[in-house]
């Protein structure tokens, strides 16, 4: 496991957050919920019909040591779940329909953790990015002055660790929305002990080309910056000036980054998702997530061709970021 993991698993095992598993009868989910609860990291709750995750456990030879089963059919607080769920939603669901969408297994894990039953969720195996972010932006929600969520990749290979960013939500973000995205990003990479130098990415180079398209980023850079002057943001750049320090010097020799940055804001989620994709499948690099960034609480999508390493590494991410969360509460109370 990477120095990042390794990093990741020493704090988080002194906290051992409780993480909710909506696709419990997945035997992805239930080896992985398997070995963080023997490696005492997460306190994992997985959701679905008892009787069947038993069965599964037995037949994949793995212990449910530690971990709590929840079946939204016979779970003991379900009443408290509907009556705070139609008063969060706020007139939008009736009694009758929030009984009913509680019985979905995502919007019952993201109750859970909107009551505090647990810190953190990780869906998405067997799910549809919608289907695992829909109910956390109606009943988590954004964090203030945060108007969309966003999703990043961790990119790790050996030592090396970039942010890629979005990779997952906005197809295509305007410029406010993409300096917005730069920013979250930024915060992200410090969470994982990453000091943020963050390249606005385009197919030009400071004005080398010029469109609609680049104008774009060109904007977002400069919002971006006059927000957070505290934070190394430029751009906008290709790839190579951002990441190459002798393009860098030819083609942005003023810039701040120097041909360093290891944060990469793309300019469009089919940039962003083609981007992350090849750095994973030509460069060999993991790559973890996506990441949800913006929300009042952690709640991360995985893949539905995710391995089961995957789901245990995005647990452990997940539960990183509740402690944080935690850890910034208590600061501002």
């Amino acid at each position: 496991m990477s120095d990042l993991f390794e990093a990741v698993k020493s704090q988080v095992k002194a906290d051992c957050p409780s993480i909710v598993f909506p696709e419990g009868e997945d035997d992805r989910i239930i080896k992985a919920a398997s070995q963080l609860s023997q490696d005492k990291m997460v306190k994992p709750i997985v959701v679905g019909n008892k009787e069947e995750v038993e069965r599964k456990a037995v037949s994949l030879a793995v212990s449910l040591d530690g971990i709590d089963i929840y079946d939204p059919a016979s779970y003991a607080h379900f009443d408290t779940l509907v009556t705070a769920f139609v008063e969060r939603r706020k007139g939008k669901e009736t009694e009758e329909s929030a009984r009913e969408k509680l019985m979905d297994s995502n919007y019952f894990g993201t109750m859970l953790v909107y009551l505090n039953y647990a810190d953190g969720l990780v869906s998405g195996a067997a799910h549809s990015t919608g289907d695992t972010v829909r109910p956390a932006l109606q009943i988590i929600k954004t964090k203030p002055g945060i108007q969309k969520t966003s999703g990043v990749f961790i990119m790790v290979k050996d030592e090396k660790k970039f942010v890629f960013a979005d990779c997952a939500i906005n197809i295509s973000p305007d410029a406010d929305e993409l300096a917005e995205i730069a920013i979250s990003t930024a915060e992200t990479a410090k969470t994982f002990d990453i000091d943020p130098k963050v390249a606005m990415l385009s197919f030009s180079t400071k004005g080398s080309a010029s469109s609609m398209e680049t104008q774009k980023v060109s904007e977002a850079t400069t919002t971006a910056q006059e927000k957070r002057p505290d934070l190394i943001i430029d751009g906008e750049f290709q790839f190579d000036a951002a990441f190459v320090p002798a393009v860098a010097e030819k083609k942005a020799p003023d810039s701040p980054l120097h041909g360093e940055a290891n944060v990469f804001i793309f300019p469009s989620l089919e940039s962003g998702n083609l981007g992350y994709k090849i750095a994973q499948r030509l460069g060999g690099y993991d790559a973890i997530g996506p990441i949800l960034q913006g929300l009042n609480k952690p709640v991360n999508d995985l893949s539905r061709g995710c391995s089961t390493d995957d789901v245990y590494k995005l647990a452990l991410i997940t539960a990183k970021q509740a402690i944080n969360e935690k850890h910034a509460h208590l600061l501002h109370s």
